[in-house]
């Protein structure tokens, strides 16, 4: 069976947000605005993208 994954896109600005948000950020690979990436549609990216949810926008791949 095919591993599960989620396209996260940065989708708002960092400006004005608090470093933990910002490194939880770039944890998940991602740099500028509109800037997407694949993961493994795991508990602990699942976590860090709750954490940012207000900022990213998820999609299911």
């Amino acid at each position: 069976m095919a591993e599960s994954r989620i396209r996260v896109t940065l989708r708002r600005s960092l400006i004005g947000e608090k470093p933990k948000t910002r490194a939880t950020v770039r944890g998940l690979g991602l740099r500028r605005i509109n800037s997407s990436v694949e993961h493994a549609d795991t508990p602990d990216m699942r976590g860090m993208v709750h954490r940012v949810r207000h900022l990213v926008e998820v999609e299911e791949i």
